[in-house]
């Protein structure tokens, strides 16, 4: 007798089915929602054009997908559709200069999580390629000012390529802002990993001169295979091509000088001794050194070495019981003091939109107002090459900006309108639609 076809169907692996039923249960506003350009004209409001530089009641005319004119006395042309903005301010959109954003859905399942590869070299990833444009974060996200992050992968000593994108767009490559890529090198550590660690500082010395021998070798000979590569380029004809290693490959253009090199380390001694490995392989230049947790101990030397530092997570727990409970906080604003370029970092995924209290912590934390808005707009904009397309509203300029009711930094603030390469997208998101949902529930029980 033929079975039918019902009788033949297997159940899903309960890791998969709880993933499956994630999906289906997202609501409407989860999907890509498009928004639509104009022009647009905002008037009557008060400008930020760049941190410390304010226009007290101004237009910003938005063409396309940028800024057509800004200022005091700007003509709105009749076809635009002027948004009244008076009693409200607009500021240059938000960098999250750290996070997982688009490479992680749900915590708990490994099958979500994209962010990771198996293996300590695997420098020819590309988180870009890993990007979900509709994850459900995204939205969730933007409407908090924050319209472009750095996403990057982890796990291993040199895990991939990072990329600056920004938070609108239907495919990974129209989200990439500017081609920005960088190479992450995650630092051998003496550090502890967290309260659980029980490793004796013995052991801990031992494994982080273990992976620091291995990183020496592994670009060493990533260093040999570049040079016989450009060696084949000049002389195809004679010269044998090296066998291809995809991971070699990928650090090509760091050993080049053509791309960044963002090295993550926190420890005090883990910063010292990275800027001293770049200055020895001769990519110092290029360094960007991100997380810096204690780098407000070795603050003179980082701006000795002139390397611009993404500053974060900060709202956390000092490194060490005998600091200060506020030393994270204030670890920007202490760094910024010594002269070094500061950008902040949420490190997160699902809560980057927690960026505007980092920025808002380190304010009021010895930073202050100005500069810690530049560590969300101009600074990172600088340091990822992209100051001529974000950071500010000036003419010519990417549209990426947001209208809000006040100060970003403050919880009581909100957000009126959200514009990102001249698109007005949707305020709506998952946060939002659940909030209204049980604020009018009706339970379905009948007296």
């Amino acid at each position: 007798m033929l079975s039918s076809p019902c009788s033949r169907v297997r159940p899903l692996p309960a890791a998969f089915a709880l993933l499956l039923a994630a999906l289906l249960a997202l609501p409407a506003h989860a999907q890509k929602q498009p928004g639509f350009q104009g022009p647009f004209a905002l008037t009557n409001a008060q400008l930020i054009v760049a941190p410390g530089d304010t226009v007290d009641s101004g237009t910003v005319l938005i063409r396309d997908d940028s800024i057509a004119a800004v200022g005091p006395d700007v003509t709105v042309p009749g076809e635009a559709r002027s948004i009244d903005c008076t009693g409200l301010t607009v500021y240059p959109g938000f960098i999250d200069s750290g996070t997982h954003l688009g490479l992680a859905e749900i915590g708990s399942l490994p099958e979500t999580r994209d962010f990771n590869e198996i293996g300590e070299l695997t420098a020819h990833m590309n988180a870009l390629t890993a990007v979900n444009p509709n994850s459900v974060h995204v939205p969730t996200t933007r409407v908090h000012g924050i319209t472009s992050v750095i996403t990057e992968p982890e796990t291993g000593i040199l895990p991939g390529t990072a990329a600056l994108i920004g938070l609108h767009g239907y495919t990974p490559e129209q989200m990439h802002l500017g081609g920005v890529t960088l190479t992450k090198l995650d630092f051998p550590s003496v550090g502890r990993d967290g309260p659980s660690d029980d490793r004796s500082p013995k052991t801990i010395q031992k494994e982080a001169d273990k992976a620091l021998t291995k990183l020496n070798e592994l670009w060493t000979e990533a260093e040999r295979y570049a040079r016989i590569d450009s060696a084949v380029a000049v002389d195809p004809e004679t010269r044998r091509k090296p066998e291809f290693v995809p991971a070699m490959e990928g650090l090509i253009p760091v050993i080049r000088g053509g791309q960044p090199l963002m090295i993550s380390a926190n420890a005090a001694p883990d910063i010292s001794k990275a800027l001293d490995w770049a200055e020895e392989r001769g990519v110092l230049d290029q360094v960007i050194l991100s997380g810096a947790m204690e780098g407000w101990r070795v603050a003179d030397e980082i701006a000795a070495a002139d390397v611009p530092v993404l500053v974060g997570s900060i709202m956390q727990p000092p490194s060490r019981e005998s600091d200060r409970y506020d030393k994270a906080y204030r670890t920007p604003a202490l760094l910024h003091d010594a002269g070094v370029t500061v950008a902040l970092r949420s490190g997160k995924t699902e809560n980057v939109r927690n960026l505007v209290f980092h920025a808002g912590f380190a304010a009021s934390h010895g930073l202050g107002r100005t500069e810690a808005l530049r560590a969300v707009t101009t600074t990172p904009a600088q340091i990822f090459g992209v100051a001529d397309q974000v950071g500010t509203i000036e003419t010519g300029k990417r549209a990426n900006l947001f209208v809000a009711t006040g100060d970003p930094f403050q919880p009581d603030t909100d957000l009126q309108h959200l514009f990102i390469d001249g698109y007005k997208l949707p305020l709506d998101n998952r946060a939002t639609k659940l909030y209204d949902e049980f604020l009018n529930r009706n339970p379905g029980l009948e007296k």
